[in-house]
């Protein structure tokens, strides 16, 4: 298992409790899946996103993390991590569009000091976010109904044709 640096401490509501049944362990190992691991691997999941990564967070190895939701009546825990990994996926989206956007500040030093603040941006960030969006079909009666909220045109059901 590859070492992960220690994960910032979660904040309170980074990552809502996902509700599921716990998947049952034939045994009670300590250091094993318990229904307890179990929670805070979803919620380290719909914070990061990153199987493996989520699993490092609570001591495991994604390897068994997988083995774990292929097991008899982890329907619920298979659920519950497709939608942590959606919110963590979103969440990276999110970053990344913040990111290819506002840019990334690196501070400038002159002789020892700091003197400044360049911002950065990655257009190669910007051209796989907009890779990675869906396209978005314009849905014209709503743009009208917002037009004629703005007093601009006449509402749909309102035209004559």
């Amino acid at each position: 298992m590859r070492p992960y640096p220690a994960l910032p401490p979660a904040e309170p509501d980074a990552a809502a409790d996902i509700p599921f049944t716990p998947v049952p362990s034939g045994s009670t190992r300590h250091d094993g899946w318990t229904p307890e691991r179990q929670r805070v691997f979803l919620q380290q999941l719909a914070r990061i996103g990153v199987v493996s990564a989520a699993a490092g967070a609570v001591g495991m190895s994604a390897k068994s993390a997988y083995a774990l939701r292929k097991r008899a009546g982890a329907e619920s825990f298979a659920a519950a991590w497709e939608a942590a990994l959606g919110e963590g996926r979103d969440r990276v989206v999110d970053l990344a569009i913040e990111r290819a956007l506002i840019g990334t500040a690196t501070p400038i030093f002159y002789r020892g000091r700091q003197i400044g603040v360049r911002q950065a941006f990655d257009n190669r960030l910007v051209l796989a976010v907009l890779r990675a969006m869906p396209s978005v079909e314009p849905d014209t009666v709503s743009m009208q109904a917002a037009l004629a909220a703005l007093g601009d045109t006449p509402a749909p059901d309102e035209r004559t044709e």
